[in-house]
């Protein structure tokens, strides 16, 4: 009975020091080699479908845009191309022809193409390039064991510094709060990642202002690409007596 406790004794000691010595690995350094095999250079083709929201204003007053629409997007050693369907087209042409006869009329295909820019939707196929700029740009804070979507992952906390504002409008800053976070799995993959920030300030003596960013990202892996899975932004800006808000959610999907 004492050999088989003294076994089983070793047993827990080994997974308690297996379990320490994971906590205490350097999580930056497995997101930075994360990152860098994960460069994106294989085939790849996927839909990616933009959700718009924008409203101006406040009250009756307030004009509120909405739009979806969705591309495809293939990527390889060639670069990136982007193919607008046959019927997205023929959308867009008859919102253009609609608005020639009322000027007021609304464009939600085009109000939502707007927003698929090609960065943006490169980031979709190929995100480890942007993630890894931004942790550069920021200050590493901190990592702790943590979980993502039920499963063990370790969280790294980055703080963003007043340098994400334009040099010419910090003078006008009275407040900066901003910050990422990023879950790693084991081998330092990015699982998910919040960006955010808030700053607030005034300009010309008799102007306030204030501007709130917070977006969620879930990551994936197909060959070696980080896969931007879905990306959820929202933005706050107010000022001058305006008042703008807006929503875009992008989702990708692969396609064979």
């Amino acid at each position: 009975m004492q050999r088989r406790i003294g076994v089983q004794g070793l047993a827990v000691a080994g997974l308690f020091s297996l379990f320490c010595g994971a906590a205490r690995a350097d999580g930056l350094a497995d997101l930075t080699a994360a990152l860098a095999r994960l460069q994106g250079q294989m085939p790849i083709k996927a839909q990616v479908e933009s959700k718009s929201w924008r409203r101006e204003g406040e009250g009756k007053a307030a004009e509120e845009d909405s739009g979806q629409a969705t591309v495809t997007v293939e990527g390889g050693p060639a670069g990136l191309q982007v193919l607008y369907g046959k019927d997205l087209l023929a959308k867009v042409e008859a919102e253009q022809r609609a608005r020639v006869k009322d000027p007021k009329v609304k464009t939600p295909i085009g109000f939502a193409l707007g927003e698929m820019k090609a960065t943006e939707l490169r980031s979709m196929v190929s995100a480890a390039d942007v993630l890894s700029r931004e942790i550069e740009e920021a200050v590493f804070s901190g990592e702790k064991m943590d979980s993502y979507k039920g499963k063990p992952a370790r969280l790294l906390s980055f703080t963003l510094s007043l340098d994400k504002v334009p040099e010419k409008d910090r003078k006008y800053v009275k407040k900066f709060e901003g910050g990422i976070e990023v879950w790693i799995a084991a081998d330092g993959t990015p699982l998910a990642s919040h960006f955010h920030f808030d700053v607030s300030g005034r300009a010309f003596v008799v102007v306030s202002f204030t501007q709130k960013s917070d977006e969620t990202r879930q990551y994936g892996v197909s060959g070696d690409h980080l896969l931007l899975l879905r990306k959820e932004s929202k933005n706050t800006t107010s000022g001058a007596g305006e008042r703008v808000e807006s929503k875009i959610v992008k989702t990708l999907q692969l396609q064979s």
